[in-house]
């Protein structure tokens, strides 16, 4: 309990949002369904990926910064998005620190963090690429020269790893390498033009930079984060690729590369919860309900197409562009042939989140378990050591035709953004079952947990939940220690769980329990109080809308 600071999202003081985290070390994970993935991930995906990081036959990830920082000859290999990857394996591995205190985890991160320290340039520039090329050739090595080239990615996954490693450990040896690259970013983007507002792909620096905001709470970072926004208004000849087609501030349906598209719709929602400067609170909603209403499979995943074309039928040939994993049509969603990259799917529940943050609505929370369940989860191996990229529907054993990515899983996959974010994702359940207010405490996932946190108010909350679920839909909760005189629990009952009921000490609680909201209990709670949850797990047909 009492951590440094709050978890994977700090909305400890995010001024609008209604429901604020808990800290990193707040939540055991105890026996069940979830605690066995988080074991899982200590144990074997978080090393595992470590030595793939470390294979320069492989991956060739960790002899990039070796070579970037002059530590060895060569070039750089692989893609450019490459150093996101370590970053989530860090923020991965910090999550698990935070709970576990694994001293191995804590050498491997302070080991990587020495060597990043190497790479970065004096003025705060990190991009192994480019600072390879720069040491060979310095005159033609320049930042922000590709847009592809993922600069902005990478850094972005730098400061919430960043950021996620300092609440866990208490050290700053990551922050100030991510202080520095955040302030590299506020002078780069002083007097921003329309060549530098298109670097914006695939904006995983929007949550980033928030969250660099809320652990330092330097308000250029905040500034920072609201002149992206304004940035995509300035964009001229746009497509859907990269969501600025047309300005931001009139988007209300998905479209383009899902991955880009979500990552946008999560920072978005990050810069709204912190200011709202820019970010219309409807628009986001249409953006989620386009998500879920017409363009998402019954697994929670999204970005069906392996490649589509924006704007959708244009007259002007010219102003037709290729995009690849696409959102599509409404309702255009194949099952051999989908697409549902891992980290869209990921991206899909990020977004989910954080609208459950700003609004305190369930239906959030329900998409979100969805693709926790389903769509991301799909994306790695029981033995957790092996990966999809894509996410079939339907797997036939003998196609007519060609697919781009391997439909079985594999360690190693050369566009490996999809591995290290699964395992950051299941790293981090523990930061999404439950949120507290000044009312009380909200659950919004159950498997078997102990929470031991405080209120806003600095009230201390103990409480413990075993339960089978997902195989079952009985749920029993015990109050440990409940300091508020007069508290809530905030039961999320599922859209599917029609006829769940509620009892406190065996006694049935009156009220209706309606599905796909959150039950209210409210009383004095006292040690030893046990509420029992009971949902109803009736096997029910699901039909794709026609």
């Amino acid at each position: 309990m009492a951590p440094l600071s709050r978890g994977v999202m700090d909305t400890s003081q995010s001024p609008y949002v209604k429901l604020r985290s808990v800290g990193i070390g707040d939540v055991k994970l105890t026996k069940g369904f979830w605690a066995a993935w988080f074991k899982l991930c200590r144990e074997q995906m978080i090393p595992s990926m470590w030595e793939i990081i470390r294979d320069n036959n492989t991956s060739h990830i960790y002899e990039n910064f070796m070579v970037a920082a002059g530590l060895l000859e060569g070039r750089h290999r692989g893609a450019g998005w490459q150093d996101g990857d370590f970053y989530k394996w860090i923020e991965a591995a910090s999550f698990v620190y935070g709970v576990t205190k694994d001293k191995q985890l804590d050498e491997w991160m302070d080991e990587s963090i020495e060597l990043l320290a190497k790479v970065q340039r004096p003025d705060g520039y990190i991009h192994t690429p480019v600072i390879i090329k720069e040491r060979k050739n310095p005159d033609e090595a320049k930042p922000f020269q590709d847009r592809f080239d993922f600069e902005m990615y990478n850094m972005g996954h730098l400061m919430t790893a960043a950021c996620v490693h300092h609440r866990a450990t208490g050290k700053t040896s990551l922050l100030d390498i991510a202080r520095k690259a955040s302030d590299y970013l506020c002078e780069w983007f002083k007097n921003p033009d329309m060549e530098k507002a298109r670097n914006c792909v695939c904006p995983a620096h929007y949550m980033g930079i928030i969250e660099m905001w809320r652990t330092t709470r330097e308000r250029r970072y905040l500034e920072l984060a609201r002149a992206f926004i304004r940035m995509r208004e300035m964009v001229e000849g746009g497509g859907d690729d990269n969501q600025d087609r047309i300005p931001f501030s009139q988007q209300t349906k998905a479209v383009g590369h899902a991955v880009r598209a979500n990552y946008l719709y999560a920072g978005a929602a990050d810069i709204y919860s912190e200011g709202g400067e820019g970010v219309n609170l409807e628009n986001l909603q249409k953006l989620w309900e386009s998500i879920v209403e017409t363009k998402m499979y019954v697994t929670g995943a999204c970005g069906a197409l392996y490649d589509g074309a924006s704007p959708d039928g244009a007259k002007d040939q010219k102003s037709i562009t290729r995009v690849h994993q696409a959102y599509g049509r409404e309702y255009q969603l194949p099952n051999v042939t989908a697409h549902n990259e891992t980290c869209a799917n990921i991206g899909n529940a990020m977004f989910g989140w954080r609208m459950l943050d700003i609004t305190g609505e369930a239906k959030y929370a329900h998409i979100a378990e969805l693709v926790m369940y389903n769509g991301a989860l799909a994306g790695v191996g029981l033995d957790g050591r092996s990966y999809f990229y894509t996410n079939t529907l339907r797997q036939v054993d003998e196609l007519p035709f060609e697919l781009r990515w391997s439909r079985v899983r594999t360690p190693y996959i050369s566009c490996f953004c999809c591995p290290p974010n699964i395992v950051r994702t299941v790293a981090e359940i523990g930061n999404y079952v439950y949120r507290v207010t000044d009312e009380g405490v909200w659950v919004n996932l159950y498997t078997g947990s102990e929470l031991d946190t405080r209120l806003p108010g600095g009230q201390r909350v103990k409480l413990s939940v075993t339960t089978r679920y997902p195989w079952s839909g009985k749920v029993t909760l015990k109050v440990k220690v409940a300091e508020k005189a007069d508290m809530g629990l905030m039961l999320r009952i599922p859209g599917w769980a029609k006829g769940a009921k509620v009892a406190v000490n065996g006694e049935s609680v009156g009220g209706e329990v309606k599905a796909g909201e959150y039950f209210r209990l409210q009383r004095n709670w006292a040690s030893g109080d046990v509420v029992r949850l009971d949902m109803p797990m009736e096997v029910k047909l699901l039909e794709a809308n026609p």
